[in-house]
């Protein structure tokens, strides 16, 4: 099975107003995912994930390290229409429709017209939009405009699908259908990569997981494998994650504790109540 995306060694900093490091938003990041497979990218907030997914589609740069995509670099306009992407809030012009939505994104792609019909119409059908396409996108609610996001990732039909809390404001209806359609798109031989808070959803549809903390990858490998020691219980994942986050937060405090520098001991000053200078302080004093 081949590798659809790789990172080696990835690490980026980000610096502040004088160009100096601030915050290391991913620490010498090792990942690799195949073809074919749905992989969860998991981890706290702050931990990474998204400037992860924003490294492999080439919007940031790493600061070190190799990324490879489609055995290309990320920045490769060759492989942007290859892929599809659903970022985490939804950038969509509000006084446009879901149907003008669609053909705008057809057009970025340079799709035929008659292409972009068809798969504008077939993906309005799939993701239950259908009915509702000529009304504005600012109009919809949060559920439904996740909707129209998840189909304007899919108007290119991507071999690489990016995905940023795709079920976002979605009723457990909706969700439902979202995570049938992503297994249905692995069918067809579909790579996905889901970065999401909801465990279970990631638990349903994932082959691979792997868990981000403060920018290190603590735990990667198959679902299934990471959790059979919790087989037969409820909220696997769930928890799964708590003790692999909870180990790693119990190591950071121990090696901080380690390099902690020692408090300086306060010195004792004494007053000196006899001698020569004392009875000159006492001598000023009466006058």
């Amino acid at each position: 099975m081949s590798e659809i995306v790789s990172l080696f060694g990835v690490t980026k900093i980000f610096k502040d107003f004088w160009g100096k490091p601030k915050v290391k938003a991913v620490d010498n990041l090792d990942l690799q995912i195949n073809e074919g497979e749905i992989f969860g990218l998991l981890g706290p907030n702050g931990s990474g994930k998204t400037t992860t997914l924003k490294l492999i589609l080439g919007l940031l740069y790493p600061t070190r390290g190799r990324i490879s995509v489609f055995n290309r670099p990320p920045g490769d306009n060759l492989i942007k229409r290859l892929i599809g992407y659903l970022p985490e809030e939804d950038y969509l012009y509000p006084y446009l429709t879901a149907r003008e939505i669609m053909d705008f994104y057809g057009r970025i792609f340079n799709l035929s017209t008659r292409v972009r019909k068809e798969r504008t119409d077939y993906l309005l059908q799939l993701l239950g939009i259908k009915g509702y396409e000529n009304r504005p996108i600012g109009e919809y609610s949060k559920g439904m405009a996740r909707r129209i996001g998840l189909a304007q990732a899919l108007i290119n039909d991507p071999q690489l699908l990016i995905l940023d809390e795709p079920t976002s404001g979605m009723d457990p209806i909706g969700a439902r259908e979202v995570k049938d359609l992503l297994l249905e798109l692995k069918k067809k031989g579909k790579t996905i990569l889901i970065s999401s808070h909801l465990l279970a959803d990631i638990e349903d549809i994932c082959d691979r997981i792997g868990i981000l903390y403060e920018g290190k990858l603590i735990a990667t490998g198959e679902v299934e494998k990471l959790l059979s020691p919790f087989k037969g219980e409820s909220n696997r994942l769930e928890k799964f994650f708590l003790q692999v986050v909870g180990k790693a937060k119990e190591e950071k405090g121990e090696s901080e504790k380690k390099v902690a520098p020692k408090k300086k001991e306060k010195k004792e000053v004494k007053i000196i109540e006899e001698g020569p200078d004392m009875e000159l302080l006492k001598k000023l004093t009466k006058k």
